[in-house]
């Protein structure tokens, strides 16, 4: 499941620092109208997958998760394959939405980790699991920049492709899903059910909400973040400078994910989600008054490391509060309300650089993680009993 994660992160990272960049090359656009449409198309893989993901949660919950795992990585290697042959926005439009329906790959095998683990280490396990798809991530974006720097852009779609159909067959010949049941569970929950064991439990509901906040604040600035480089770095070679800016975030994320997930497993995973809120504020708002590329790589990286706690942290939560059986669909609806955040961050994102600028979306940004920490540290006190009993 690491290499898998690892080729399935690296190949959809490899599109992100010039995806903005490859809509600009379909017609003659104003730099207002790419803004507002790399917003529109980034997000709109995550509304397909905003609807899809319970449904996948729960057949996983049935069936098992390795035959939806393989299914993902040809439907992701198919979409990115024809996004390659696009000659226009609207073609670019329909992959992406369609792309959604197999969007969440990494969250899916994470669940499927996570019922395999005992809880007591489900943090560090996670976090082992991710440095996985954080390395691809890391690595992704600054092949995908040379490669779109030396080949063009139509045909980098093409080659990654080949990596999300290799992921698949690493899935259906390496993997092997073993059936877990928990002493006094029934095996199956209805959805009804799953739903009031989020609502009786406020911090897990809460720290599914969290994800979604995170998620806005993150992928607000993702769509646009060549295009800043750019206005800070230049023109020249700018989907290499674009993929170094992404990389450095995902370098921090690999050197702590295990690390913070090891940590969590000690102190409790919502005291230390709820210091990482705070700590990602702090680094997000320097980003939109940088004057060099090295300055925000700096504080790329910083917030990589923060970012690779607040990922196995709250899974690890949601692993610890909700019954095996039901674990699939909890983390199917925890990865919508994650991809609610990822249509609203990108949206929101565009509008306000193309209205105000790069640095209000930074400036947003952390405003929005500030106010999380706050809503984590009062829920704590509200609900001691859910913080204490995490063990």
């Amino acid at each position: 499941m690491w290499f898998a994660n690892f080729f399935i992160a690296g190949s959809i990272t490899m599109v992100l620092p010039f995806l903005s960049l490859y809509i600009n090359t379909l017609g003659d656009y104003s730099e207002a109208y790419v803004q507002n449409w790399s917003g529109i198309i980034f997000s709109v893989t995550f509304v397909t997958a905003f609807i899809f993901s319970p449904i996948w949660g729960k057949i996983g919950d049935r069936f098992g998760r390795k035959p939806i795992l393989v299914a993902f990585g040809f439907g992701l290697g198919l979409s990115v394959f024809f996004m390659g042959f696009v000659t226009s926005i609207a073609q670019l439009f329909f992959l992406r939405l369609f792309m959604g329906i197999f969007t969440g790959f990494v969250s899916m095998s994470q669940a499927l980790i996570a019922t395999q683990t005992s809880k007591k280490m489900a943090g560090k396990v996670l976090g082992t699991l991710q440095t996985g798809s954080v390395t691809g991530t890391l690595l992704g974006p600054l092949i995908g920049g040379v490669l779109a720097d030396a080949f063009g852009y139509a045909a980098t779609f093409k080659w990654l492709a080949l990596f999300l159909f290799f992921s698949s067959f690493l899935v259906l010949f390496g993997v092997n899903e073993y059936r877990i049941k928990e002493e006094d569970q029934p095996t199956r929950f209805s959805s009804k059910q799953v739903i009031l064991h989020i609502l009786r439990h406020p911090m897990l509901l809460i720290v599914m909400l969290i994800s979604m906040v995170v998620q806005i604040a993150h992928f607000s600035v993702q769509p646009i973040l060549s295009l800043y480089v750019g206005q800070i770095n230049g023109p020249e070679n700018i989907a290499l400078a674009s993929g170094i800016a992404f990389s450095a975030a995902g370098l921090g994320n690999l050197l702590m994910a295990r690390k913070w997930g090891a940590i969590g497993d000690r102190i409790g995973y919502v005291k230390l989600l709820s210091l990482l809120l705070f700590y990602a504020a702090a680094v997000y708002f320097p980003a939109g008054f940088v004057t060099s590329l090295w300055q925000l790589v700096i504080l790329r990286f910083l917030l990589g490391v923060a970012i690779g706690g607040i990922i196995p942290v709250r899974i690890a939560y949601i692993r610890q509060e909700a019954p095996i059986a039901m674990q699939g669909e909890v983390l199917g609806y925890n990865t919508s309300i994650r991809f609610l955040g990822n249509v609203i961050g990108p949206l929101i994102g565009g509008a306000i650089s193309a209205g105000f600028g790069f640095s209000a979306v930074f400036v947003l940004t952390s405003t929005l993680l500030f106010i999380s920490g706050i809503g984590m540290v009062f829920a704590q006190k509200q609900y001691p009993r859910h913080v204490a009993n995490q063990h």
